[in-house]
């Protein structure tokens, strides 16, 4: 009967309401228990640890991995002890601070000592560095997560509350064990009625979860937890509502909150960059029939979200107008494309090595268009290196967004010509549209200019004024 819940780092940055409102507030005795929770690390400690996820900006990791000497990134992860430290000291009394201040310190000392013995040992022509930035990257990770779990578990006991730290990092650990071994053994002793686990989001393993999910890793965790244990539900606690739209761009007063939908909405929005899970984290869940819940940490009465395999909308309609800015849209044009399939399969194979994202692509018989999402200077290379391989291809390189209509059930009469007469009345002219059979979502390409005029139209004609809000807010 218990769940498993995920808190993500910019809720755990709000620790003191996190505290009032999911890890504590009026419960008392029982009511505590029977739930775990995988928390992250505090906002912007990983994107220090590591590299910024959105900029790209590097943090400690890629400091090491470029550096000449050592100055740079020990000047790094020495930036990051002071971040980690000040947050303790925003939490606790000296007492209690100087617990959660010797902890995270010592990890962090052995951490520089070991990145430093790897420097050295790498001098020597038989050790090359590339092998082992993969476990220096994960190393580093799970730094953030560690940090916040302990914090969360000394908070937690200072109010009476029986919680158990559950240390995924294998700091110590002399062999890692398979993902699964790992969690089935860290919670073989574990009492739900009487403990609260509080867990790393990080957990190191032989599979290593950073080469497979990279920086969705906690939702990783938080997905085997759920399922080996047999969670009743699984609920991830963010700062915002799962909404028809952002808020931001829409406006507060004309979006809708979300009651239910299922995992291929959710699928589709991480495509666009805007994740409610991880698909390959929703993967196990859909596959062991565990609901998933999407919840605001601070509203803690409402019931949020509730996202499951097999739920269809009452009848077809919009639910979610998102989107995605930044996308580039690489086209290829080439008279000798046409009847050869090997161009895709090289062209695919050539974006994926420079780790760009692929977020759409299209085609007709003499052209193949991508649009993708990465870095300017990986997407420039990119260009450079298909006009190299095909010199008698045309390659043009054109800055869009994707704004998309999105339902578990979009069959919806007309929409097509009310999605080009919305956007035709703001004057956003569609440079491509994009429909499959399945039917839960439709993506317009437009101008990048014209990406929050498009989500405002489109929300406005398929959403506000098709009055689908009793549906799509239907109670979960």
């Amino acid at each position: 009967m218990h769940t498993v819940e995920k808190i993500g780092g910019t809720s755990m940055s709000r620790f003191d309401e996190l505290l009032k409102t999911i890890l504590i507030g009026e419960r008392q005795g029982a009511e505590l228990y029977q739930r775990i929770f995988v928390v992250s690390a505090y906002a912007g400690i990983t994107n220090r640890l590591l590299e910024h996820k959105k900029t790209g900006e590097p943090g400690v990791y890629a400091s090491f991995a470029e550096a000449e000497n050592e100055t740079a990134w020990i000047q790094a992860l020495e930036l990051v002890r002071s971040q980690m430290l000040e947050i303790n000291a925003s939490l606790f009394e000296p007492g209690v601070c100087k617990q959660s201040d010797a902890f995270i310190s010592t990890r962090i000392d052995e951490a520089i000592a070991w990145m430093k013995s790897l420097q050295s040992l790498c001098a020597c022509g038989h050790f090359q560095l590339d092998e082992h930035l993969l476990k220096v990257r994960e190393m580093l990770a799970s730094l953030g997560e560690s940090h916040s779990a302990f914090n969360t578990v000394l908070a937690l006991q200072n109010e009476g509350v029986n919680a158990k730290l559950i240390d995924l990092s294998g700091w110590h650990q002399s062999q890692p064990k398979s993902f699964d071994e790992t969690i089935i053994e860290h919670f073989a002793k574990v009492d739900l009625v009487t403990e609260l686990p509080i867990v790393t989001g990080y957990t190191h393993c032989k599979e290593g979860v950073m080469k497979v999910f990279d920086r969705g890793y906690s939702e990783m965790t938080f997905s085997k937890i759920a399922t080996l244990t047999q969670a009743a539900e699984a609920i991830i606690h963010k700062e915002y509502h799962l909404s028809s739209a952002d808020p931001a761009v829409v406006g507060v007063d004309k979006i809708v909150t979300i009651g239910r939908t299922n995992y291929d909405v959710a699928d589709q929005l991480s495509n666009l960059g805007m994740e409610a899970i991880h698909p390959k984290a929703a993967k196990g869940l859909r596959q062991k029939g565990i609901k998933l819940r999407i919840k605001n940490a601070f509203e803690p009465h409402h019931t949020g979200t509730l996202i499951t395999q097999d739920y269809k909308s009452a009848e077809p309609c919009v639910e979610i107008i998102a989107g995605r800015r930044n996308v580039f849209a690489i086209e290829i044009f080439d008279q000798d494309m046409l009847g050869d399939s090997q161009y895709d399969i090289e062209l695919s194979a050539l974006l994926h090595q420079l780790k760009l994202y692929v977020v759409n692509r299209d085609s007709d018989a003499n052209s193949i268009t991508y649009y993708v999402a990465g870095s300017r200077k990986m997407v420039n290379r990119a260009v450079r290196l298909v006009a190299d391989a095909y010199s008698g291809a045309d390659v043009t390189l054109h800055k869009v967004a994707i704004v998309s209509a999105i339902g578990s059930d979009l069959k919806v009469s007309g929409i097509l010509a009310k999605t080009v007469s919305a956007l035709a009345k703001h004057n956003i002219s569609i440079q491509a549209l994009h429909q499959s059979i399945r039917q839960v979502e439709m993506q317009c390409i437009v101008d990048e200019g014209d990406y929050e005029g498009a989500v405002k139209a489109l929300h406005h004609a398929l959403i506000e004024q098709e009055d689908h809000g009793d549906v799509i807010c239907a109670a979960a």
